[in-house]
């Protein structure tokens, strides 16, 4: 005998079975009463868990059964459903969701007018300030533009600053005639400082000169002198600050002078 016949001949094992996997029940479009209670078909569609095409077929089988719902103990359910919202305090699904108090018309009408006023507003103090700013520019072109005058004569002011703050009203005022070369001497000699930082602003706009390291003369005096038509008319606070060896401003003094045209 041929051995590899004689194999040939041995039976085979029959396939093993497939692995069993788990059931997951689904719908059947032949759906009845006891369909329903085996596969819960109730429970997962109040709880949004069917299929669509379950949905539509459990549907369908309501509507041709009406009489299937009462025995299934469904309004019963319902009932309970609602009882625990109205215990709760929330409303049923079906209730209109009270409006939050930014949907209502009154708090809707007065966001829109102040919305409104701040739209007006913006749109005053956007035309204030390039109106202020075109102001500045013209006001930088005259002083480009306008050549300072050729001085007649030198006048010395001596002058004693206050220690206790900044003065409210000019100590001395310059200008008014003849262009002149003002000698500002500020008497600093009680001050222990040798240098200074003299600053100059005019009053409600800006500041003008701010100058480093002045130092005092023989005198104790610390002096400044410049063109009376280099300022325009108006008061002009200033501020002596000392000077520490590492270059930081001690306040020292302060003065006001005016000036006329």
């Amino acid at each position: 005998m041929d051995v590899a016949a004689s194999h040939d001949r041995v039976p085979r094992a029959a396939p093993s079975a497939p692995t069993s996997q788990p059931h997951v029940a689904t719908v059947s479009p032949l759906m009845d009463r006891e369909f329903i209670e085996r596969n819960q078909v109730v429970e997962r569609y109040l709880a949004g868990q069917l299929p669509p095409r379950g949905v539509s077929d459990f549907e369908r089988f309501c509507r041709e059964h009406p009489d299937v719902l009462d025995a299934l103990g469904l309004p019963e359910r319902i009932n309970a459903g609602l009882r625990l919202l109205e215990a709760s305090g929330k409303p049923e699904p079906w209730a209109e969701r009270p409006k939050r108090p930014w949907e209502k018309p009154p708090f809707l009408v007065a966001l829109s007018a102040a919305a409104l006023v701040l739209l007006i507003a913006t749109a005053v103090l956007a035309r204030s300030y390039h109106a202020r700013g075109e102001h500045l520019t013209r006001l930088e072109q005259r002083l480009a533009e306008q050549p300072l005058e050729h001085t007649t004569a030198t006048r010395a002011i001596r002058l004693i600053p206050s220690r206790s703050g900044p003065s409210t009203r000019p100590a001395v005022y310059i200008g008014g005639g003849a262009t002149q070369l003002i000698d500002l001497r500020f008497d600093l000699s009680w001050s222990k400082h040798q240098a200074f930082r003299l600053t100059i602003d005019r009053r409600d706009q800006g500041r003008v000169v701010l100058v480093h390291n002045l130092l005092k003369d023989s005198n104790g005096d610390l002096r400044l002198a410049f063109n009376s038509s280099l300022l325009g008319p108006g008061e002009y606070p200033i501020t002596i600050d000392g000077l520490t060896w590492r270059g930081a401003p001690v306040p020292q003094a302060w003065i006001t002078i005016g000036v006329q045209r």
